[in-house]
């Protein structure tokens, strides 16, 4: 049984909400920058001084634009599992008191259909326990810690996405950095003495990526950390609450087993 559908729609909404937000603050633009003959970034007089956003992100480039992207995909996944990873989607109210109910009538089918119905972290831990009510307690508790552990690895595996991002966005800043490091250096070998504002450009752009790749880095990797625990925290709220339903089934079950270990004489 599958665990809370993520809300996809949500993700690329936010992406796409987000990207056009970039484009039209882009194109309107707050300074007036333009190009020099060799390709290098100047200020124009009207310009003020100081840096914007918009500068940074014509100096960095196709690298740059392509941090930046990342900064979206980054952008979209938090607010994503910030939906999604929170207790009353993992653990729908009443669910536990309606398994509960439907064990004390011993109506498992019906408590099938409600976990079924309410398609979460619980509900899925819950239907792998019923699945296994006609071989015991040790059976349900082996089945219903199977589920937990694969419904974790499940969400787990959604939050890697912001450790990925943050390992990459500074690789990207790096390679950036080196390039433009390059391409300052490079005066040295058409002019045997550059002046140090010919080399500038070069530098400037370089600094620029590893400062949007780590502008990147840090957010998702503390994004990352914070889900993760969170993650933790609501998975194993989620079994101890899964086996609490259980715990007057578990009681029954001892309750027949010591009636029969009973000696006939007492």
């Amino acid at each position: 049984m599958e665990s809370a559908t993520p809300k996809t729609h949500h993700f690329w909404r936010g992406a796409i909400f987000l990207l056009s937000l970039l484009i039209a603050w882009h194109a309107a633009p707050a300074f007036a920058w333009q190009a020099a003959e060799g390709g290098n970034v100047v200020i124009n007089e009207a310009a003020p001084s100081g840096l914007s956003m918009q500068a940074m992100l014509k100096a960095g480039g196709a690298v740059g634009y392509l941090i930046v992207l990342m900064s979206l995909i980054m952008v979209a996944l938090i607010a994503d599992h910030v939906m999604n990873i929170r207790s009353t989607t993992l653990m729908p109210p009443g669910l536990a008191e309606e398994i509960h109910r439907c064990l004390a009538d011993r109506a498992v089918d019906e408590a099938k259909k409600k976990c079924l119905e309410h398609t979460s972290f619980l509900g899925s831990v819950l239907h792998a326990g019923l699945e296994e009510t006609g071989g015991g307690y040790q059976a349900v508790e082996k089945a219903m810690e199977d589920s937990a552990v694969e419904q974790s690895a499940r969400l787990f595996r959604r939050i890697e996405y912001l450790s990925v991002l943050g390992t990459i966005a500074p690789m990207l800043g790096l390679m950036g950095t080196v390039w433009g490091m390059i391409t300052a250096f490079m005066e040295f070998e058409q002019k045997a003495n550059p002046q140090v504002s010919e080399l500038a450009p070069g530098i400037y752009r370089a600094l620029v990526t590893t400062l949007l790749g780590l502008g990147v880095a840090v957010p998702a990797l503390a994004a990352f950390a914070i889900f993760r625990n969170r993650v933790d925290e609501l998975s194993t709220e989620s079994t101890l609450l899964a086996e609490h339903v259980f715990a007057d089934y578990r009681r029954s079950i001892q309750n027949k087993r010591r009636s029969r270990e009973r000696p006939l004489d007492e």
